[in-house]
This record gives C-alpha cells, structure tokens and sequence, in this order.
C-alpha cells in the first residue's frame, strides 16, 4: 500500500508494529536515512539495537546469501519486544529475495524495512510493496519540511516555546539547507536555549543556523548597497580565495537588489514590503535590508538592476575578454557610488 506524502510523516512518528514491512525511497539518501532512523526507533525503542533486537544487512549481501533476510526477520532475540530486520540500499536485483521474505512473515516476526534510492513506478521494489495488503511504500521527495514535520522536530528536541517570527525564521531556514544540517541546528539551537526560560526568537535562530559560502556574499553586497565603496576590495579578494565565480556572485548582487526594490516599491513602504519577500528574511539581516531598502530611491534601484543585467550579459557573451571578476568588481563599486548620490 502507498503511503501519501501527507500521511507519511505521521506514520513515520507513530509506525504501526503490526505491519510485514515499509520500503522508503527517494533520491536524497539523507532525508530516507533521517526518516529510517525515526521509523526503527519508534519500533524497537532506543534499546533495541543494544539487545540485539535489529538486524542490519546490506541489499548487496543478501546476492550472496539470500537466505540472510528470512533468518533475520526469523531470529529470537534473547530480549522481549519487537524487532526489526533492515535492508539497506536495496534495487530491484533484491526484490525476489525480499519478496520471498514478505510472503513468509508471520505475526512476532521482524517487521522489515527497506531502504532504497530513487525507484521508478515500473519498479519491482516498489510494485512489490505498493501491492502487499500489509506492507506500505513512502516516497520522500526532495520537498521542503512542512509545518508538521518542522513542529515535530522542534518537539522532538525539546523546542516548544518560539514566537511567530521564530517559526517564520527557522521554515525559511528548513528552505535553504539540508534535512540532516536543518536537525543539527535545532539540536544546537536546544543546547543554546538550555536554561534559558525565555521563547526562542529569530535572533537565536541565527545564531544557531550554519555558516554557509552565502554569508560572505551577504558581507559584500551589504557593503555595496550601503555605499561603502572603500571596503570593496578587500572582501573581493576574500571571495576570489574562495573561488566564488563571478556569474554567481553578479545572481546574488540581482537577487539582493530585487529584494531591496520589492521592499522599497511596495504601496505600504519598506517596513510592510519586507514582510512580504519571498523567501523570508529573519533576524539581524532582517534589520539590515529594511534599513538599506529605506536609503535607496526606487528609480536609484532601477538603475542598480540594470547595471546588474547588463554586467551578467557582459559576462555571458562569447566576445567577452575582459577578466570577469574585474568586470564584476567595478560593476559593484559603481553600485557603492551609486548608494551615495
């Protein structure tokens, strides 16, 4: 039986122990590995693995010995409770063996779960547990969580206690990085609050987020849009260390100053525009983009945009020989200079 996108993630928390099995795929193999995890540990407890009560085997052993998987969903564990026998990375070469481990389950057998990568609808594995009456089948697509799924995790580390502008901060978050990163972060974010009574805000969130390649494009590009042509340089030379391209760095200077106009030219003002942007901003750089947007004229902003579009043609253009990130450079010390008229 399948199991919708939308039920998935509570029967995840909440597994039914009765079931011959669950097969879990999909092409990001830490989102499936994260869910596994939740799925056999709301199964045999957080003893289990220590009592011996989970059997692990790789899809690739079970070529050589296929009787491997029918012992395991057979053993007796030398503790009570419930058991698991889990196949990992399983294709469809696996499907007959676990196939035949399906339709030998009997009730107090380990219920089996599989793993596997992304599986097309022709697939035997798939096929195999969609049409079993007691088994289920769950893609994970490569979604951003839900609210659901990100109140879950917050309760799971202990996180229940964050203001509207938190919440809105840590899904813009669960937006940008990855699921196994989002779960670190709430997890350091949980050892930063501990002690702390007050609710958690979109400050501690920033703090807590992980520190990507973005931050210093953020740091150049603030310098740009508040004119401080001066601190330029420096900073280029940082990101040219880093390798930063210069096409990417012209898309993040396009996306920062459409942000900056959408603030600027809404109806209500900057201070209602820039609730208003998607994806959200939060916290500190929150703070910083209104104060910006507010010093900008919305025809300074046109002018900035097509100075972008006409440097990223520049870049793109077969006939191009200047050096790129040159090219790039002057571009934004003339969007500093611009800041400043």
């Amino acid at each position: 039986m399948k199991l919708t996108p939308r039920d998935a993630p509570r029967y995840f928390a909440r597994p039914d122990p009765d079931r011959t099995g669950l097969l879990i795929y999909g092409g990001d193999a830490m989102r499936v590995a994260l869910k596994r995890q939740e799925v056999i540990a709301a199964l045999i407890g957080p003893a289990g693995e220590e009592e011996m009560r989970l059997a692990r085997l790789p899809a690739a052993d079970l070529r050589k010995d296929p009787a491997a998987l029918l012992d395991a969903v057979k053993a007796i564990s030398f503790f009570p409770g419930p058991r698991v026998a889990f196949v990992e990375d399983a294709t469809d070469t696996a499907a007959d063996t676990i196939a035949a481990a399906l339709s030998d389950w009997k009730p107090g057998d380990a219920q089996i779960i599989v793993t596997a990568g992304a599986l097309t609808a022709k697939s035997k594995l798939r096929t195999l547990f969609e049409a079993h009456p007691n088994a289920y089948a769950a893609a994970l697509y490569d979604n951003p969580p839900t609210r659901e799924e990100i109140a879950a995790e917050l309760a799971r580390a202990g996180l229940t206690d964050l203001d509207n502008a938190a919440m809105t901060a840590l899904t813009a978050l669960a937006q940008e990085i990855e699921p196994g990163d989002f779960r670190q972060t709430l997890e350091k974010l949980s050892l930063y609050k501990l002690g702390d009574p007050t609710p958690v805000s979109a400050a501690d969130i920033a703090n807590c987020a992980p520190a990507t390649s973005d931050a210093d494009l953020d740091d150049v590009l603030n310098i740009v849009a508040e004119g401080k042509d001066a601190e330029i340089g420096p900073v280029m030379r940082k990101l040219l260390a880093q390798g930063v391209q210069p096409v990417s760095l012209c898309i993040s200077a396009a996306r920062h100053f459409r942000t900056l106009y959408a603030c600027a030219a809404d109806p209500g003002g900057p201070a209602q525009g820039i609730g208003k942007v998607r994806p959200p901003v939060f916290g500190p750089r929150r703070d910083r983009i209104l104060r910006q947007a507010q010093g900008w004229r919305i025809q300074r902003l046109e002018m900035a945009l097509s100075l972008i579009t006409d440097t990223d043609l520049q870049l793109r253009s077969a006939g191009q020989h200047a050096p790129a990130m040159a090219l790039v450079e002057r571009t934004l010390i003339r969007l500093a200079m611009l800041a400043k008229r």
